[in-house]
């Protein structure tokens, strides 16, 4: 990459971070929407709070029967506790030169709306308790709880943009969960590695791609001349219109194919287009990844 082009990427990557706190403002907006409308989904599990009585089973640890409230029944009561579990969710973000991108002038860069996704997303485990960390280049780091974490978490945001458009490969310890968030537009053999390499037993993954309207509906017609924004060279198209159904066929099955593949990793894949509130999608992830189990009980 030329100097010139070290410096434009600067510069954006300058002004993107200066923008961070207005999208902190707003992603945290989100989280607060998110934990205040949830009513928790408590389940059972290893840990050490309380969560109800229930009949004995067999199979189930003596030690753990109640003999007090046992006493008052003809039947064995047992203490089930609600699920805990040592999680640590580490973070990835997009910040390629094509997540700059928007087809709307008033509209969200992809780059904007990831990071509030991901901010909120990062909000709402720190309030749940639980630990969050970084995938850089450098690997997993900066682990940890709290508001320290989040901060450690918002100050990589703004660090420098970086060529790639894919997650570093890391080894992440058992009961660990990858969240990555990016447009996800590189080839799908290229994504099939690198989701197999950040899938060691007892890792689990979402990934989350967050494109732009005009890149779901190729709704251009007429002349239309097509720059790249990683260094591709420019296209010239005669009849844009006639290349719509083609690429809606493409970018179809570019999904699928990730959805694939994150099946067969024991991912989930999941799909938000910059003109969609993002409301609903930080909804799911909540509700998949149990970050209410505390929230609601805090």
């Amino acid at each position: 990459m030329s100097a010139t082009a070290l410096q434009q990427q600067r510069h954006e990557a300058e002004a993107w971070a200066a923008r961070l706190p207005d999208l902190r403002i707003q992603a945290l907006r989100v989280a607060a929407t998110v934990a205040l409308g949830s009513h928790g989904r408590r389940r059972p599990g290893p840990g050490d709070s309380f969560w109800q009585f229930r009949p004995y089973r067999p199979g189930d640890p003596v030690r753990r029967i109640d003999w007090r409230r046992s006493a008052r029944s003809d039947r064995l009561y047992f203490r089930e506790r609600e699920w805990q579990a040592a999680e640590t969710f580490w973070f990835w973000l997009d910040r390629s030169p094509s997540m700059a991108y928007r087809s709307r002038p008033h509209g969200p860069a992809k780059q904007d709306r990831a990071a509030v996704l991901a901010m909120a997303a990062a909000a709402l485990l720190c309030r749940s308790g639980e630990r969050i960390g970084v995938l850089t280049a450098a690997g997993a780091r900066a682990a940890g709880t709290g508001q320290h974490a989040l901060d450690r978490f918002l100050e990589h945001l703004a660090g420098a943009a970086t060529d790639t458009s894919l997650p570093p490969t890391a080894r992440l310890p058992r009961f660990s969960t990858v969240l990555a968030f990016g447009d996800t537009l590189a080839p799908l053999d290229a994504w099939d590695r690198r989701i197999a390499a950040l899938s060691a037993p007892g890792v689990r993954g979402q990934l989350v791609q967050v494109v732009d309207p005009g890149e779901v509906r190729f709704a251009y017609r007429g002349r239309l001349r097509i720059e790249g924004l990683e260094g591709e060279p420019p296209e010239l198209l005669r009849r844009a219109e006639d290349l719509a159904r083609v690429y809606g066929e493409r970018f179809t099955a570019h999904g699928r194919g990730l959805e694939a593949i994150c099946q067969r990793r024991g991912w989930r894949f999941r799909h938000h287009a910059t003109d969609q509130a993002p409301l609903p999608l930080l909804l799911s992830l909540y509700q998949t990844l149990g970050l209410n189990r505390r929230v609601a009980h805090a």
